[in-house]
């Protein structure tokens, strides 16, 4: 027989000699973890560990392998919505919100890398921030990055959320936050799902209309950066876009 009473009839539980071989292998991914690290691990065995962490007496490794094939690749597994990771077979609650926890715990600990950090000296720690939170997002999203007048990061928050390919965003709800919290410079961030950095018609317009807005209220905008793939972004103030606005916008508002 596979499976037999527990000798423990007060558990009244189900015993299923192929349990082991499932805790053996969760251990030894285990282990292997704590002697390699995250680089010991495919992306299939991390999505596995993620999901024993909602299901610990289940061998998850079909979910992850269908999870993969499902979005195409880990980052995209961990950016999925609740709902999205459960419409597959074997994924339920417990196993979705493990996966959207660690994910949530790696985006804050970033953002928290950056915080009352002058910005030039974390630079990259703000790209890869951004990187984390907008490259594999399904959604255009938009954040902000406030500054005091030494350029040490205030706060970064995410303010619009749109569609496949267009976020409106609102310069008064952008300054709104500055003056609340004593900002006197901004950097603008927003993704393009596509992988497409160039920027769009839109793109420059809002920006324009944002730099004009910040200027009349004595805020800097020192950027507004597109995010395209992981390591690729296309900023407006490297292109020299950035003070050809600042220059017109002064004309406009003298």
């Amino acid at each position: 027989m596979n499976k037999l009473i527990s000798d423990n009839p007060s558990k009244n539980t189900i015993y299923n000699p192929n349990n082991r071989k499932n805790i053996g292998h969760r251990q030894r991914l285990r282990e292997r973890f704590l002697k390699q690290g995250i680089d010991g691990f495919t992306d299939s065995d991390v999505i596995e560990f993620l999901l024993t962490l909602g299901t610990p007496r289940k061998d998850c490794k079909q979910e992850a392998r269908a999870l993969l094939r499902e979005f195409g690749s880990l980052s995209a597994v961990m950016e999925a919505s609740l709902d999205d990771l459960q419409k597959l077979r074997g994924i339920g609650p417990k196993n979705a919100v493990a996966i959207k926890f660690v994910h949530e715990v790696a985006r804050r600990f970033l953002r928290e890398k950056v915080l009352n950090k002058t910005y030039v000296h974390c630079a990259k720690d703000v790209a890869d921030y951004l990187s984390h939170s907008l490259s594999f997002s399904q959604r255009e999203r938009v954040v902000c990055i406030y500054l005091d007048s030494a350029n040490a990061i205030l706060d970064i928050i995410t303010l619009f959320e749109g569609t496949l390919d267009k976020t409106p965003f609102y310069p008064r709800e952008i300054l709104k936050h500055a003056i609340k919290i004593g900002a006197k410079n901004i950097i603008l961030a927003h993704n393009h799902p596509s992988g497409n950095i160039t920027p769009s018609k839109q793109d420059i317009i809002s920006t324009k209309r944002l730099i004009i807005a910040s200027l009349s209220m004595d805020i800097d905008m020192l950027d507004h950066i597109i995010i395209g793939m992981p390591e690729e972004f296309y900023s407006f103030e490297e292109h020299g876009l950035i003070k050809s606005m600042r220059d017109e916008a002064l004309h406009i508002i003298s």
